[in-house]
């Protein structure tokens, strides 16, 4: 019997409506959707279109925001790394970041810094949350981006990002957000039109891995002023060149419009299996990473006392499968730059254990998993 899979923020199942359209594509109608002369690239194309607006809608943005990428990391990097040759033109070299953001969003700022622009890197509340103010005192008059998340993936910490679009104001820094972990989630952060930009990730929504979207909001009818990373082709009004995976894009697009349509329903969901976990965990002692009332409904990061996130997750190993931090950097065993971030101690660290589940996520046995815990911990 496998264990209950309990890390939904690494990846997420496929919705079965969502591969069944994946199928028919790869399958049934599988034509090339740059090919005008035959129907099957007409149908391909149609595919496109339909999944451009299923994509754009969630945050209320058009079709022709859309840039499909092969997911968050090539968005992020595209957003980042584009913007610099304009920058360099216009003499506005400096960043914002947050300390709290996913490698694939500090490593082209850090690469950035390494070739003339000045970064300016944001601490967290001790609640894992960035405040509004903190990025108004960061920006500068030739700061050319500001980049927050817009909810972590390590905590599930949304973050405040309609008063940051809010103290952005007329300032002409474009606004990067990284959604990875919350597009389609949460409904409402994302729909300012002060935010620029916005990265997407299929595989963190229900869809295939290997798809993604940057939506590039025009602001005064232009959009971000990002060079393509990707040349050859055309695809995608010359910002990212390559043949389309339509099965994969489409896979995103259905994914986007059923977590509009079921949004009630999965969160419901997921607050009950969050209710039911903080029941069986109350008598640990557990301490929930990251402020409560700002986190998502479907993750919980929490240490328990006198447990190690790496033996707790040996000792749980046939129950659930779950992770202590970020699978993109789980390989070097470093304690998460995150909840140091966030000043928490080391000890507090070292027991971290991450809990992410979802809406098609069967119930687990919590009490069991707490029964393996208290174990741990009387034998520590």
């Amino acid at each position: 019997m496998f264990p209950v899979y309990l890390d939904c923020n690494a990846t997420t199942p496929l919705e079965p409506a969502v591969l069944d359209v994946v199928r028919r594509l790869m399958e049934v109608d599988f034509g090339n959707a740059g090919s005008r002369t035959h129907e099957y690239g007409a149908t391909a194309l149609r595919a496109v279109q339909v999944a451009r607006d299923q994509v754009a809608r969630v945050i209320g943005a058009s079709r022709e925001d859309v840039i499909f990428t092969s997911g968050a990391t090539e968005s992020n990097n595209l957003a980042v790394l584009g913007l610099a040759p304009y920058g360099e033109r216009e003499g506005r070299r400096h960043v914002v970041t947050t300390a709290i953001e996913h490698k694939a969003v500090l490593e082209p700022v850090a690469y950035l810094g390494e070739h003339g622009f000045e970064v300016t890197i944001v601490s967290p509340t001790a609640g894992g949350w960035v405040d509004p103010d903190a990025i108004r005192q960061a920006m500068r008059t030739d700061t050319l981006l500001v980049s927050v998340m817009h909810a972590n993936n390590e905590t599930g910490v949304v973050q405040p990002i309609e008063q940051i679009a809010t103290v952005l104001g007329d300032h002409p820094a474009y606004l990067h957000v990284d959604a990875a972990q919350g597009f389609g989630k949460d409904l409402h952060g994302l729909r300012a039109d002060r935010i620029d930009m916005v990265s997407v990730s299929g595989h963190k929504l229900f869809a295939p891995k290997g798809i993604g979207a940057l939506i590039a909001r025009r602001r005064a009818r232009r959009r971000p002023p990002i060079a393509p990373l990707i040349r050859g082709g055309g695809q995608e009004r010359g910002m990212r060149a390559g043949t389309l995976p339509v099965m994969l894009l489409a896979g995103l697009g259905l994914a986007c419009e059923l977590a509009v349509r079921d949004a009630v329903s999965r969160r419901t969901r997921c607050e009950e299996l969050r209710h039911q976990a903080l029941a069986a965990f109350a008598p640990l002692d557990a301490a929930i990473n990251g402020e409560p009332g700002r986190t998502l409904a479907h993750v919980l990061n929490v240490s328990f006392p006198g447990v190690d996130s790496e033996a707790a997750m040996v000792a749980l190993k046939g129950i659930v499968a779950l992770s202590n931090g970020s699978a993109c950097t789980s390989h070097s065993y470093e304690p998460s730059h995150v909840l140091k971030a966030m000043g928490l101690d080391a000890s507090r660290i070292a027991g971290a254990l991450r809990f992410s589940w979802c809406h098609l996520t069967p119930t687990p046995d919590w009490e069991a998993i707490a029964a393996r815990l208290r174990a741990i911990r009387a034998s520590a």
